[in-house]
């Protein structure tokens, strides 16, 4: 079964709001940080640490 990325971070990132309930705020830092790294310097140190 072949699963789309983006619809597993979806649930994901849902099923851990639901759980987990953290503050709003601190999901916001956390997916303005990720948006914004994704885009920095440190883009190329970040891709070859994941994989």
């Amino acid at each position: 079964m072949d699963v789309p990325l983006w619809f597993a971070l979806i649930v994901v990132g849902w099923l851990g709001v639901k759980l987990v309930r953290p503050p709003w705020w601190l999901i916001a830092v956390l997916l303005l940080g990720g948006f914004l790294l994704a885009d920095s310097v440190l883009a190329p140190v970040i891709d070859t640490a994941v994989k």
